[in-house]
């Protein structure tokens, strides 16, 4: 393994994190205006321009859109998720805030990833949960309970 290719993935990975955070934020803020809806809509509709505008006006894409169909059919189900996510997590900050949505939204993804990994699923490759991955799990829900108000 490349040290620094994982330090830069987990580099990325952190970025994202924070972006959510930040994300959940600006989606509540919106749609305390319009609509829980309302925001899903504009976030999904800003999000596709911003991609159209990326692919096919800067060409920054370096995969083949003509492989689609070639995809597994649970593989299309990510819009579908992403249209909860960002929901759900609009609907969540207000009533718990920020910090305890985004606490039980890491929670939920890890014991999510670990299921993911141990049964190798969607295609990937099978990574098995040891003592080390159930004593994280626990660490985690610690450190989530501290963490919740």
């Amino acid at each position: 393994m490349n040290i620094s290719a994982d330090m830069m993935a987990l580099a990325l990975a952190l970025t994202s994190g924070v972006l959510m955070a930040v994300q959940g934020t600006l989606n509540t803020a919106l749609s305390k205006v319009i609509g829980l809806l309302e925001t899903t809509f504009v976030v999904h509709i800003t999000g596709t321009i911003i991609l159209l505008i990326l692919l096919f006006v800067f060409r920054m894409g370096k995969g083949n859109l003509m492989a689609l169909s070639q995809a597994p059919w649970y593989a299309y189900l990510g819009g579908l998720l992403g249209v909860g996510i960002i929901y759900l997590v609009a609907a969540s900050i207000p009533k718990v805030g920020v910090a305890n949505a985004t606490t039980a939204i890491i929670v939920g993804q890890v014991l999510t990833a670990v299921a993911i990994d141990h049964f190798g699923g969607f295609g990937l490759e099978r990574v098995p949960c040891g003592i080390n991955q159930v004593f994280g799990l626990v660490l985690l829900a610690i450190g989530a309970k501290l963490l919740l108000k």
